[in-house]
């Protein structure tokens, strides 16, 4: 590379490597990044502001909104925070149906990046079949939701809807299309020989680093951080389970931290969320799933209390926080959402440093970014940051409104 001169190759916002809108600024030398940034922001829709004007029951309605793919995500993390604040025990069964629906969610969400992974690498074959298979875990969670996304079943003290003995064997058919297809996922995922040569060794992140960004999820575990609220701080359910973070060792392998790793971590963990959902169908408590069953007594308890809590679920990406404070009114005075990929995101300079050209796509698709759960909005003017005021947003807004109308 001595005497080259290094240029700038942009990619994005949109471009078809990227599944949602982010720019990435690459300083290359030859076909090396010597150096990489990245700006988001491109898809703010203000869902903290308008929850400002709604009651807690509406803005679980707006939570499940905040991500296609990780609705109950957004929508747990916050009715835990709420739960707290307005003292409320979730019902023993409720916590169960949680547990199993959030690994649902985890399972589609890890088949769904799978799929996306092998598609940047020029493997679509492998595309269609995570593609396919991810079906399953949408169909058994239609089966118990009644939608496919935006679940809508979670509800301030529980879940607005049971898991019925009708409903046990269509969703043991989907674990069990799951535990005969493991098998062949990972000989296709971890075994190929193009994989493991475009993945092993790229993208590297140590785990002094992992811990030093605060990455979390699967992004962590691969460079070695044996973190997993599921097992750290257990709710729902998970204290009733023997669960362990899934690590890289678990394929035989020392922890490299690389793309290769990232892979091994998810595919692991679809199996071990089958046999999450196995254990909760096997030791499924009675009783009612929330509660109270009554929305109108659940929004007047949720009125009438007052303070702060923070709520926390380990997402398919890792950990997610929602911070919400209240004071006796109808809606919060606080809402903050902080989801799992605003941690990860930030590694991207580190592990595309002295990458090729060629492998930035599966790289940056290593982290299994979520753009839209991420975005904070940003107004600058010749260098500085503006910060507006409520009433100025709601102004510019309308204004906006009324050019586009026009």
């Amino acid at each position: 590379m001595a005497g080259k001169a290094p240029y700038i190759v942009p990619v994005g916002p949109i471009h078809p490597a990227l599944k949602e809108p982010v720019h990435i600024e690459l300083t290359v030398v030859g076909e090396e990044v010597i150096s990489a940034d990245f700006t988001p922001g491109q898809t703010h829709r203000g869902i903290e502001w308008m929850g400002l004007s709604r009651n807690p029951v509406q803005i679980v309605h707006l939570t499940d909104r905040i991500c296609g793919i990780c609705g109950v995500t957004h929508s747990l993390a916050f009715a835990r925070a709420v739960e707290q604040i307005a003292d409320i025990t979730v019902p023993e069964r409720g916590d169960y149906v949680r547990t199993i629906i959030a690994e649902f969610e985890r399972i589609q969400s890890h088949l769904l990046w799978a799929g996306v992974a092998a598609h940047e690498l020029g493997f679509d074959t492998l595309f269609y079949l995570a593609w396919r298979v991810r079906e399953e875990a949408m169909d058994a969670i239609e089966v118990i939701t009644g939608n496919r996304v935006n679940y809508d079943i979670i509800q301030i003290g529980g879940t607005r809807r049971d898991i019925t003995e009708d409903q046990y064997d269509k969703i043991r058919k989907c674990l069990n299309t799951y535990k005969d297809l493991f098998s062949k996922l990972k000989k296709l995922f971890l075994e190929d020989a193009v994989i493991k040569s475009r993945c092993v060794g790229t993208g590297l992140l140590s785990f002094e680093t992992a811990m030093a960004y605060s990455a979390v999820g699967p992004t962590s575990r691969a460079s070695g951080v044996t973190a997993d609220l599921r097992v750290d701080y257990p709710y729902c359910a998970y204290g009733d389970l023997d669960i362990k973070p899934i690590m890289p060792t678990i394929y035989g392998s020392d922890v490299n931290g690389d793309t290769y790793d990232r892979i091994v971590v998810r595919i692991f963990e679809v199996a071990q969320s089958v046999e999450i959902i196995e254990t909760c169908l096997d030791n499924m408590p009675p009783g009612p799933v929330i509660w109270e069953e009554k929305v109108a007594k659940i929004l007047s308890t949720c009125k009438k209390a007052s303070g702060e809590a923070v709520g926390r679920h380990e997402a398919p990406r890792g950990e997610a926080v929602h911070y919400v404070a209240m004071d006796g009114a109808e809606a919060p005075i606080s809402w903050k959402v902080k989801a799992s990929s605003y941690s990860n995101l930030h590694v991207w300079p580190i592990i595309l440093k002295g990458a090729q050209l060629a492998d930035i796509p599966v790289i940056v698709a290593s982290v299994d970014p979520c753009l839209s759960c991420t975005d904070r909005v940003a107004v600058t003017d010749n260098g500085s940051t503006k910060i507006f005021t409520k009433e100025q947003l709601a102004k510019m807004s309308y204004e906006k409104s009324r050019r586009m109308m026009q």
